[in-house]
């Protein structure tokens, strides 16, 4: 394990493959941790790529630099982390994979500076949070899938989270992907990561500003205004639904008219969990979209 200090994080990262290979960032979910590419990484490393796996703020041991910096998990600072990451390493360009809240990171990154990525693999398709669309009602179906964003709202969803995390979290795998068997021991390894001491500020935030709820960092707040416009994808990009996954009834393929460049979208079967799941998978779509962007035609990722 690395790290390194962005402009407010001090970031740990694991990395994978040659220093001098194209750039991928295959960042995580909630509640996931880096060890749901731990069969991902290998893969794009053997195909020569520069594998770059970082804990998010609020996960593992990902740190913020100063007590004063406001423990968001808005979708600007996710998004923005990844930029500074590219930053701190000196990465000009690289290619953006995620899903859950590392898909959200990868398309807010792609949308707002898409002159800092080649290409993305997003799982869930466009993965921008539309705030004012969460202060209305979904399905049924829905609303009981995301039964704990609604407790978070709370304050007893936040002493829930911080009494119950592993108990709560473990929940959420095995809902969230009914196909897929895991054991104690696999759990255990990432569970640590819920440790971090910002995990629990940075989960109810993140959740309570999405439904409208909670006020955003000031320092964000001309990020969240273009977001809300709904900026177009302009960067070759795959977008990828599983076919078991309860939070994405029906999957994101009307997502298609958001993406402005080359655009793939795949179906898997699998749950939420892709990378763990269906890792070949995850890893073709990554070499596919670096596959597209290569050569000075395609403004390939450089180093």
């Amino acid at each position: 394990m690395r790290s390194i200090e962005t402009a407010s994080l001090s970031v740990a990262y694991l990395e994978y493959g040659p220093t001098a290979g194209w750039p991928v960032v295959l960042s995580h979910g909630f509640p996931y941790d880096v060890h749901a590419y731990d069969e991902v990484a290998p893969i794009l490393a053997d195909a020569g790529a520069r594998v770059i796996v970082p804990y998010l703020r609020g996960f593992g041991p990902t740190r913020f630099l100063s007590e004063a910096t406001m423990r968001s998990g808005q979708q600007a600072a996710l998004g923005r982390d990844i930029v500074e990451l590219l930053d701190a390493l000196g990465i000009e360009r690289g290619l953006l994979a995620g899903y859950d809240w590392g898909g959200l990171a990868s398309c807010v990154a792609s949308a707002l500076w898409p002159e800092r990525v080649a290409g993305l693999v997003s799982y869930a398709g466009y993965d921008v949070i539309d705030v004012e669309r969460l202060g209305h009602a979904y399905p049924p179906r829905l609303e009981h899938a995301v039964w704990y964003q609604h407790l978070f709202q709370h304050e007893r969803g936040r002493e829930c989270l911080a009494m119950y995390r592993r108990k709560l979290c473990r929940m959420l795998w095995e809902q969230w992907s009914p196909g897929w068997t895991f054991d104690e021991g696999i759990f255990e390894r990432t569970a640590a990561s819920f440790d971090n001491p910002d995990f629990v500020d940075v989960v109810i935030h993140s959740y309570r500003f999405d439904f409208g709820l909670a006020e955003g960092d000031p320092a964000l707040a001309q990020l969240e205004e273009r977001l809300a416009t709904k900026p177009p994808i302009t960067v070759p990009a795959i977008t990828i639904d599983g076919t078991q996954d309860p939070l994405k009834p029906g999957g994101t393929a009307d997502h298609a008219k958001m993406f402005a460049a080359r655009h793939e979208h795949r179906t898997i079967e699998c749950g939420h969990n892709l990378p763990w799941e269906a890792p070949r998978e995850f890893a073709d779509a990554v070499l596919t979209v670096h596959e597209w962007t290569r050569g000075p035609a395609h403004g390939g990722a450089s180093a």
